[in-house]
């Protein structure tokens, strides 16, 4: 079962990584630089930190979960209590969505058989690509936000767990979690790597207006 799912899981990430990848001919590239520089980023380091290194901290996390008593009654309500919901399901909920408005840009292109020059010609073209930027960085802003009030900066090594639910004799107990410094680690990483992704966005806007406005050169 766990083979099939980090099977599934690596399938996904080449499928998306040859998505995102793929020949010109196949696929409407970013009209800028800094948009094409941001698909590579996205597609290829983003989603491969996610589905290789991902699974690898967090695919046998609730298996390790562990409280005191050491009790599956125990172990499963804490968890659940501790993780509300996996990262790993955040995280790839979030790279889905944050897909979402380039995918409708591209849509609306193929439909109209907008070329990667027309782009930055049309105001109409030009002002839609803008938008579904700016919507990205909305989303990875409000992706942040939800993460913090999720997961914090940092994974402790103990969690006090309340379980005054399951009618204990106690109502806190103690919960280690698993290669929580690794966790804190990769913590960090996923929100470096969404303020690079805003960054890389404000970015590909402040160069579509140079362009625009003739202080840089139309590709």
């Amino acid at each position: 079962m766990k083979k099939s799912k980090q099977t599934s899981n690596n399938n996904t990430v080449h499928f998306w990584f040859f998505m995102l990848n793929e020949p010109s001919d196949l696929q409407l590239r970013p009209p800028t630089v800094i948009g094409q520089f941001h698909t590579l980023f996205f597609g290829s380091i983003r989603m491969f930190f996610l589905g290789v290194l991902g699974f690898a901290v967090y695919g046998n996390e609730a298996l390790h979960f562990s409280c005191d008593p050491d009790k599956r009654e125990v172990n499963l309500f804490c968890y659940n209590q501790f993780r509300p919901i996996t990262p790993q399901v955040f995280w790839a909920l979030q790279l889905v969505i944050v897909l979402v408005p380039g995918a409708f840009f591209h849509l609306y292109a193929a439909c109209k058989s907008i070329k990667q020059e027309d782009i930055l010609q049309k105001s109409s073209y030009t002002g839609f690509y803008i938008f579904s930027v700016f919507l990205r960085i909305v989303l990875e802003v409000v992706a942040f936000w939800l993460q913090i009030q999720l997961f914090g900066f940092k994974v402790n090594a103990v969690y006090m767990c309340d379980v005054g639910a399951l009618d204990k004799k106690f109502n806190i107990t103690r919960c280690m979690v698993p290669e929580h410094f690794e966790k804190t680690i990769f913590l960090i990483a996923m929100y470096t790597f969404t303020v690079i992704t805003v960054i890389l966005c404000v970015a590909e806007i402040f160069e579509i207006s140079c362009r625009r406005l003739g202080i840089l050169k139309t590709q």
